[in-house]
């Protein structure tokens, strides 16, 4: 859709009543735009000594790493509502300018570092094929790491532009110019830690398939850049020491190391979590202020299952409450790292994002940072949409995340309970009372057992609209079960009421001894089940079964583990039909119409279930 028709249709449904029926938050078409010039890139922010947010974009009138890519600022007093105060960091008739992120130093003094194609290369070496001649057209990605500087809150920019020396690593001189041109660029946030600035840059060996052919992680370090009034007297250093930058682990890591995004911990520890292509993401701990780095690893959750991720950004942010957030897309595994395509298939689904809370906790080196268990955070209808990039503001006690999808960035208020309750997940063991509509204990009942069945529209007739269109409700379900059954055998089913021409829903076993839901309004089924492996025959096993009708996702949690594929499947979380508008079976629910064992206990909700209270449900 054209961004015009995009935003006519966000203010024709903030205009239509019938619009909060079915508005979620979510859903990034419900966020405020930040205008660019067409394609539009990492909308990061800070908040300047005057109260206003400044943001900074790669932006231009074309696709990205395009001739006319420039770096651009405005700013915002209303937390992002409306924008003012454009300014051009470098002019879009002049050499690509790429890549921005911000930093404001104690005394307010504002620095944007970019990539910056000061030559005017139009060319660089890459491989043949992909590159016709071996010859890479697009130049956005080499040249020189930059940065200017603003003194009064991001109104207008110092007209000098300056340059950091990088020095080279193993894998700048490998590279085709042997590190005379070096190949780099920069998506993570700066920093600062005991008066010292923190630039992160992604440094990149080649380009060939998948266009990064090898990259890794370095720090750029200024001691002096808070104290010198001339910042061309500043002096920096490129960490960590030694000539090999942040990779993968040792043991068996692919050649993609980046996208590094750094944060602080409360003993001075910095923690750096980035994106590879082995379908998990890598994650490493300094206790020295970024010279030296423990052995990378892939990351995992708290409960010790690794966390799965594409070819994307994830980035880490420490919160004002001296906790973290993590933004992921939760798949990933061997489904990525053994692709033959991996280097290029891997950066798509990028729909829907997902969010981890951490909270520190104490290790033998020092703090490391737990992970909980992830929510989903913002999504679109579109699904192969690629929305990234994003970063974290707090102001007045609410939390705001920008996000872009390459042609619309956008701000987006998330809600503080959500982030509240992903926090608090280690500690809830009580079970959510909201929205439960049947709440059934097995007694001394034979089954099947006869209850009420409530009914879910996920699509309604409009009676407003002349032609008899419909809309979306983003409503959903959730059923939650505790059952033991004294085998596993397939075809049991474990809730059913569904019609005889099977309009409704159910639960069963599949022969794969998991536990599959499926959907039907009588003309579209969708089906999902659990991950393989989970299920455990003669003891109590507590399953909640989400059905989201926001996104329109299917996710299962089988004894407080969120299902995310593991070893058998790329995802664990399954989209049903967007056409599917409604699961109206029979009136009565049937409970265990066909088990080996006993169902314990079942409760369904006319909501859908966050990840945090369905682990509740089952600490309870």
């Amino acid at each position: 859709m054209a961004k015009k028709a995009w935003l006519c249709a966000v203010i024709f449904c903030l205009q239509n009543p019938l619009f909060a029926q079915e508005t979620d938050k979510r859903n990034i078409k419900t966020g405020m735009v930040i205008p660019d010039e067409s394609y539009s890139d990492q909308p990061y922010i800070v908040k300047t000594n005057d109260g206003a947010w400044l943001c900074v974009l790669t932006t231009g009138q074309s696709h990205e790493g395009e001739t006319g890519q420039h770096v651009v600022t405005q700013r915002s007093l209303d937390q992002g509502k409306t924008w003012t105060d454009k300014v051009d960091v470098e002019p879009a008739n002049g050499p690509e300018a790429s890549y921005a992120v911000l930093l404001k130093s104690p005394n307010g003094r504002l620095f944007v570092f970019y990539n910056h194609n000061t030559d005017n290369t139009r060319a660089v070496k890459g491989d043949n094929p992909p590159y016709k001649d071996g010859l890479v057209k697009r130049v956005d990605s080499q040249g020189y790491f930059v940065f200017k500087y603003s003194d009064d809150n991001g109104k207008s920019w110092s007209k000098q532009r300056y340059t950091i020396p990088m020095r080279n690593f193993e894998i700048d001189k490998n590279n085709p110019y042997q590190g005379k041109i070096q190949y780099f660029w920069n998506v993570g946030r700066a920093f600062a830690d005991k008066g010292s600035a923190y630039v992160p840059v992604h440094k990149v060996g080649g380009f060939g398939e998948g266009f990064f052919t090898k990259s890794e992680g370095a720090l750029l370090q200024s001691e002096d850049l808070f104290k010198v009034s001339d910042p061309a007297q500043a002096k920096w250093n490129t960490l960590p020491d030694g000539e090999i930058g942040l990779r993968t682990p040792s043991q068996g890591g692919g050649p993609i190391a980046e996208e590094q995004s750094f944060t602080v911990l409360s003993d001075g520890s910095f923690f750096c979590v980035y994106r590879t292509i082995d379908g998990h993401p890598a994650y490493t701990y300094s206790r020295d202020r970024g010279h030296t780095w423990d052995s990378p690893q892939y990351l995992k959750y708290a409960n010790g299952r690794l966390v799965k991720h594409p070819r994307a950004a994830n980035f880490v942010w420490k919160c004002e409450n001296g906790k973290y957030l993590y933004w992921f897309h939760n798949h990933g595994g061997k489904f990525i790292k053994e692709h033959p395509n991996r280097r290029s298939m891997a950066y798509n689904d990028r729909n829907p994002v997902w969010i981890m809370g951490g909270v520190e906790a104490d290790s033998p080196k020092g703090k490391i940072i737990r992970w909980t268990q992830p929510e989903i955070l913002l999504y679109d209808d579109e699904p192969i949409i690629r929305m990234s990039y994003p970063d974290l503001v707090e102001d007045k006690g609410n939390y705001y995340i920008t996000e872009t999808q390459k042609d619309i960035a956008a701000v987006h208020q998330i809600d503080n309970k959500l982030l509240d309750n992903l926090w608090a997940q280690f500690e809830n063991h009580k079970k959510a009372e909201d929205g439960a509509v049947i709440s059934w204990k097995h007694q001394a009942e034979k089954f099947p057992v006869s209850v009420k069945s409530p009914a879910i529209d996920f699509y309604k007739r409009d009676a407003k609209r002349v032609d008899g269109g419909g809309f979306a409700t983003r409503n959903g379900f959730t059923i939650d079960m505790v059952f033991n059954l004294k085998d596993l055998t397939f075809g049991q089913v474990l809730l059913d009421n569904r019609k005889p021409e099977g309009t409704g829903w159910s639960v069963r076993l599949t022969d794969k001894k998991t536990l599959e839901i499926t959907l039907s309004d009588g003309r579209t089924q969708s089906v999902w089940s659990s991950d393989e492996g989970l299920l455990k025959a003669a003891t109590d096993q507590h399953v909640s079964i989400i059905v989201d009708g926001g996104p329109r996702i299917i996710s299962f949690v089988v004894n407080g583990i969120l299902n995310d594929g593991g070893d058998t499947r790329q995802f664990g979380w399954g989209r049903f039909n967007p056409y599917l508008q409604s699961v109206a079976g029979e009136p009565q629910l049937l409970i265990g119409p066909k088990i080996n064992g006993a169902i314990r206990q079942v409760t369904i909700y006319d909501r859908a279930l966050t990840t945090s209270a369905a682990i509740g449900n089952y600490g309870k």
